[in-house]
């Protein structure tokens, strides 16, 4: 298997260099993925501006975290579980909502469970769902806009998921209390 680099400043190429310092002073160090996709100047660049785009959706703090567990959830990403989990916590999203994702199970409030149902079905279908997922999502209280929002989740998060699936990223010391692996739920 080949082995990929976790780059720092001083081993990042040129053109990554400015995305490690802007992680450096945004998170107070350099997680791990930022390192990884630091490899290529372009790579680290799309990650960073889709995490500030998607920062800018439509969607509250809450929202925008649900979107980005359930896709980890999804894509069984064990780095980006454990990171956007303390992330989550971090924002003060409601810790029921975060054991739900994160083993599986329903959200108790409707509006954020249909919200979750739709992400889900985007990712496990790639995108191919039917109308009437569209109208049980916007019926929930949602708008097309956001419908558009949560594939700007998707794609920031295929990024980072993939990237952590083939390098098998190490999950960050600060997130280790996060570790996570993917339970079957029970029928």
């Amino acid at each position: 298997m080949a082995t990929f680099t976790i780059h720092n400043s001083k081993t990042a190429p040129d053109g990554s260099k400015p995305f490690i310092e802007q992680a450096q002073k945004q998170f107070g160090m350099v997680p791990n993925l930022i390192g990884l996709l630091a490899e290529s100047p372009v790579a680290v660049e799309t990650y960073l501006t889709l995490s500030g785009l998607f920062s800018r959706s439509s969607f509250s703090p809450t929202e925008r975290n649900l979107v980005w567990l359930t896709i980890n959830y999804e894509n069984e990403c064990h780095y980006c579980m454990a990171a956007h989990t303390g992330i989550a916590k971090s924002e003060k999203v409601d810790q029921n909502i975060i054991d739900a994702i994160r083993t599986g199970e329903s959200i108790a409030d409707p509006r954020l469970q249909a919200l979750r149902v739709f992400t889900s079905s985007v990712v496990v279908n790639r995108g191919w769902i039917d109308e009437s997922e569209v109208d049980a999502f916007l019926a929930a209280g949602f708008t097309r806009e956001n419908v558009f929002d949560v594939l700007v989740g998707v794609a920031h998060k295929v990024l980072s998921n993939y990237s952590n699936h083939i390098a098998e990223t190490p999950v960050d010391a600060a997130f280790q209390k996060f570790v996570w692996e993917k339970v079957p739920v029970k029928a």
